[in-house]
């Protein structure tokens, strides 16, 4: 009996590569947008802008937050594929 042909296919899946860039690509975004709303207060020259702002400073804390957590989530996957 002769042995099966060698696979044609990588041993990758595919969609388990795509979510893992673009888990990746949300966490790099939701990271800049975090840090964009937190230190943006400082950089704008409008004090009612400022201020506006600076009271969404909330949602820049959980913006980045939430994109730290992409971010270990992505590197947890990452070392399990990796074994």
């Amino acid at each position: 009996m002769p042995l099966p042909s060698e696979p044609t296919r990588s041993f990758t899946n595919t969609k388990s590569a795509q979510a893992d860039k673009e888990l990746l690509f949300k966490a790099i975004l939701c990271a800049l947008i975090g840090l964009g709303v937190l230190i943006s207060p400082y950089f704008i020259v409008s004090p009612g802008m400022q201020g506006i702002v600076a009271k969404s400073s909330l949602v820049g804390w959980f913006a980045l937050a939430l994109g730290l957590g992409f971010g270990l989530s992505y590197l947890r996957r990452l070392m399990r594929s990796r074994h």
